[in-house]
């Protein structure tokens, strides 16, 4: 066999397996198109998250591990759908015992999750005030709680959990405010004397006095 035989016939031989190897690639990108295909929305999983904020309240996604007694819990990224999320709010250990607080339901299914955790991703917004009376609070921290979100749409885990601190929501103590006021009246009693004087004009008690004087009578014999 000549060089020129031999020279062409291995260009066939390599031309070949290139082609047999793009015919493989194509192959595996037709049969396998689901699997490289880009995600769409709401894929399979736990998706949404939750973040606690205190205030001023904003949609930035970040978390506030410290809030004042009002806050709001904000949902991003959660399925779109009919779908709503469980709320609950319970006094977590040290402070008090495990009791619960406060339950709600709020919908999050507005949009899909393309946003994810971004601000994007909001979904919703629901503000909060508990009642904490009756538990007694950390003299530095406040009121420990927990929250805990069951999501519909997730498929395996539905559940999220987030713990916080509470503070700001003591009761003032009642003041009492007794007022005494003092009124002192001076009366001063003024006595006037009338003094009345009468002047009496003497009686004058005139006597008259009559004379008779008898001439005896001359008879002329």
């Amino acid at each position: 066999m000549s060089s020129l035989t031999r020279h062409r016939r291995a260009g066939l031989l390599a031309a070949g397996g290139v082609l047999a190897a793009a015919t493989s690639l194509v192959l595996v990108a037709v049969l396998g198109g689901a699997a490289v295909a880009p995600a769409g929305p709401n894929p399979p999983g736990n998706n949404g998250v939750v973040k606690v904020d205190g205030e001023l309240f904003d949609t930035h996604p970040d978390n506030e591990p410290h809030v004042g007694c009002t806050f709001q819990v904000d949902f991003y990224g959660f399925d779109e759908g009919d779908l709503f999320a469980d709320v609950t709010f319970e006094a977590h250990p040290p402070t008090g015992p495990r009791v619960v607080l406060l339950t709600d339901t709020v919908p999050i299914g507005e949009d899909d999750n393309s946003g994810g955790g971004s601000e994007a991703g909001l979904d919703a917004q629901r503000t909060y005030t508990l009642d904490l009376s009756g538990i007694e609070p950390h003299p530095i921290q406040g009121w420990h709680v927990k929250l805990t979100i069951n999501a519909d749409g997730s498929q395996g885990a539905d559940v999220k959990y987030k713990v916080f601190w509470v503070s700001g929501c003591e009761t003032p103590p009642t003041t009492t405010t007794t007022s005494t006021s003092t009124t002192s009246t001076t009366s001063t009693s003024t006595t006037s004397t009338s003094t009345t004087s009468t002047t009496m004009k003497p009686t004058t008690t005139s006597t008259s006095t009559t004379s008779t004087t008898y001439t005896p009578s001359t008879s002329v014999p």
